[in-house]
C-alpha cells in the first residue's frame, strides 16, 4: 500500500470501527507505520547481507583449503577465470607474450663480412684461406659486430628467451641487419703508407664502405624506406666515417656520439652498446681484503681532443701513496698487467679517451673494480635496466682534476659501501658480457626491438611529409648528453 494510500484510508469515516477510549491510540497514524516498514526493510537488509557473507565464506573456504570438494553449484575461481575473464576481457596474447621482432640478416657479398678476416690476417701474414667461413674472428674491443652475426646464424632452437627472431623471408621482416664488420675494417691496415710515398695498401676501408653503399642502394628493401627499418653496427668512433650520411637513417649500434653529428645520431634513433671488454672476468669472492690498491689506471696517457684530461690526471695522481696510474697500449703483456691491476685495486679511473666512452670501463665492471668515471660527455648502455649510480661514481672533470680532490674522496668511502658497489656489479656484469646467456648480445637485440615503434612513426611520417629545408637536421633528437652536468657521489 503507498503513502498516498494509506493517507486516504486513515481519512475515512470510523462509524463501524467500535467506539472506545482506546481509539485514538490504536488508529492507523502514517509516520508509525513509515517507521515500521523502515525497521522490516533494515531487518531483510541485515537478513540478506548474512546470508551472502555466508555463501562467499563457504565459497572461500571451499577454493582455498580444500579445492578438489568444490560444490558444482558453486563456481571456482578456476571456473571464473576460465570462462568468464576471457569473455569480459578479452585479452590479446600479445599482451601476455609479445612476439619477437623479426629480423632478416642481409646476405651480404663474403668481401663485408669473413672477406674482411681474410683481409685482416693476410696483412699480419697469414694464407689465403680455402674456406674464409672457418676464419676465427680477431679478438679486440669491438667484437660485437661479430657477436650479433653468429647470433643471428644460430638455429632458432638455440636462441631461446632472444628479443629478435630471425627469418628466411625478408617479406615478413619487421627489421633488417647489415653484417658489415666496420671496426674490424679499420684496423686491417694498421700501419698505413705515407701520402705521396706512391705505395698503396692492398686492402681499403674506404673503399668497402663506399662498395657497401653500392650495394645497400640496390637492394629493393633498402630503398622501400630509405634504409629506416636497418641497423648497421658501428661501434669503433670512427667506423663508416665515410659513408654516414648515407646510412645515417639506420639504426646505429654505436659505443657513443662522439664523433656523429646531431643529425646522424641520437639516444631516439640509435643504441648505445657496450665495447667488447678485453680483460679477464674476476671470479673471487666479493671483498676489499685483497684489495690493496686505492685507484688503478692503465691506457694511453696521450690522447687527443676529450681525452686530453688523462695526461693532467697523470701529473696529479703519479705520486699518491696506493694509486697505480701507468701508460700502456694493447699488448698481452698490457692485458696480463690491467687484470692483476683491476682484480686487486678498490677503484679504477675511467677518463675519457679520443671519445667519451672507453673500453676500460666495461673492463671495471667485469673485475667489480668500482669505476669512478670522469668524462662529461659519456653516453652509457642499457640505461633503461642499469642503475650506474649503484655501480660506479661520477666526477665532473674540473672537480676531478682540483689538487687532493680525488684521492681524499676515495679514501672517505667506507668497506662496507665498497661492497655494496661490489655486489651490484655482480649482478649486472652479465650485462656487458657478449659471451654468456642474457649478456650483451640478448641486451642489445632487446634495445633495437624497442625502436620498432619510432621506426614506423619514422617511415610513415615520410610518406606524407613534403620536401623538408636541407638546412634543418632531419633526425628526431633526444640529444645525447652535452650539458656537462654530472652526478656525484
Amino acid at each position: 500500500m503507498s503513502t498516498t494510500e494509506l493517507l486516504r484510508f486513515s481519512k475515512k469515516p470510523k462509524a463501524s470501527l467500535p467506539s472506545s477510549p482506546d481509539d485514538h491510540r490504536h488508529s492507523l497514524n502514517p509516520t508509525r507505520f513509515l517507521s515500521m516498514a523502515r525497521n522490516k526493510s533494515s531487518l531483510i537488509k541485515q537478513t540478506l547481507a548474512a546470508i551472502v557473507f555466508v555463501i562467499v565464506l563457504y565459497a572461500f573456504l571451499n577454493t582455498f583449503l580444500s579445492p578438489a570438494a568444490v560444490s558444482p553449484a558453486l563456481p571456482s575461481f578456476s571456473t571464473i577465470s576460465d570462462a568468464v575473464v576471457p569473455d569480459l576481457i578479452a585479452l590479446p596474447s600479445s599482451a601476455v607474450a609479445p612476439a619477437a621482432v623479426k629480423v632478416y640478416l642481409h646476405d651480404l657479398p663474403t668481401r663485408f663480412t669473413y672477406g674482411i678476416i681474410e683481409q685482416h690476417s693476410l696483412a699480419r701474414g697469414g694464407r689465403p684461406a680455402d674456406d674464409v667461413s672457418s676464419l676465427k674472428y680477431p679478438g679486440h674491443q669491438h667484437m660485437g659486430e661479430w657477436y650479433l652475426f653468429k647470433d643471428l646464424l644460430k638455429p632458432e632452437s638455440d636462441r631461446v628467451g632472444s628479443p629478435v627472431a630471425r627469418v628466411l623471408d625478408p617479406d615478413e621482416a619487421d627489421l633488417f641487419y647489415v653484417p658489415f664488420f666496420s671496426s674490424l675494417s679499420l684496423i686491417v691496415n694498421t700501419n698505413r703508407q705515407a701520402a705521396g710515398s706512391g705505395e698503396r695498401p692492398g686492402y681499403s676501408d674506404e673503399e668497402n664502405q663506399e662498395a657497401l653503399v653500392e650495394w645497400l642502394e640496390a637492394q629493393e628493401y633498402w630503398k622501400r624506406n630509405n634504409g629506416r627499418d636497418h641497423v648497421i653496427m658501428a661501434s669503433d668512433p670512427n667506423a663508416l666515417y665515410k659513408i654516414l650520411d648515407l646510412v645515417k637513417n639506420a639504426v646505429l649500434l654505436v659505443c657513443d656520439f662522439g664523433r656523429l653529428k646531431p643529425d646522424q645520431g641520437s639516444l631516439v634513433k640509435d643504441v648505445i652498446v657496450p665495447y667488447s671488454h678485453r680483460i679477464n672476468t674476476y671470479t673471487g669472492d666479493i671483498s676489499v681484503e685483497n684489495r690493496n690498491t686505492l685507484l688503478f689506471f692503465m691506457g694511453n696517457r696521450f690522447r687527443k681532443e676529450g681525452g686530453k684530461i688523462r695526461n693532467l690526471l697523470f701529473q696529479l695522481l703519479e705520486n699518491e701513496e696506493d694509486v697505480i696510474v701507468k701508460h700502456g697500449t694493447q699488448s698481452r703483456e698490457s692485458r696480463r698487467a690491467a687484470t692483476h691491476g683491476m682484480h686487486t685495486s678498490k677503484f679504477c679511473l675511467n677518463p675519457a679517451g679520443d671519445t667519451p666512452s672507453a673500453c676500460r670501463l666495461f673492463d671495471s665492471i667485469v673485475s667489480l673494480c668500482v669505476p669512478v668515471i670522469i668524462s662529461d660527455s659519456i653516453e652509457l648502455p642499457f640505461e633503461d635496466v642499469v642503475d650506474y649510480r649503484k655501480i660506479a661514481i661520477f666526477v665532473e672533470s674540473n672537480t676531478a682534476l682540483r689538487p687532493g680532490f680525488l684521492v681524499s674522496m676515495l679514501r672517505e668511502i667506507t668497506s662496507e659501501r665498497i661492497l655494496e658497489y661490489q655486489k651490484e656489479l655482480n649482478e649486472v656484469k652479465h650485462y656487458f658480457q657478449y659471451g654468456v646467456p642474457n649478456g650483451s648480445v640478448n641486451e642489445i637485440w632487446r634495445q633495437v626491438a624497442q625502436k620498432l615503434p619510432f621506426i614506423k612513426l619514422s617511415i610513415n611520417r615520410d610518406k606524407r611529409l613534403v620536401k623538408r629545408d636541407l638546412k634543418v637536421p632531419d633526425c628526431s633528437c633526444v640529444c645525447s648528453n652535452q650539458t656537462g652536468i654530472i652526478t656525484s657521489l
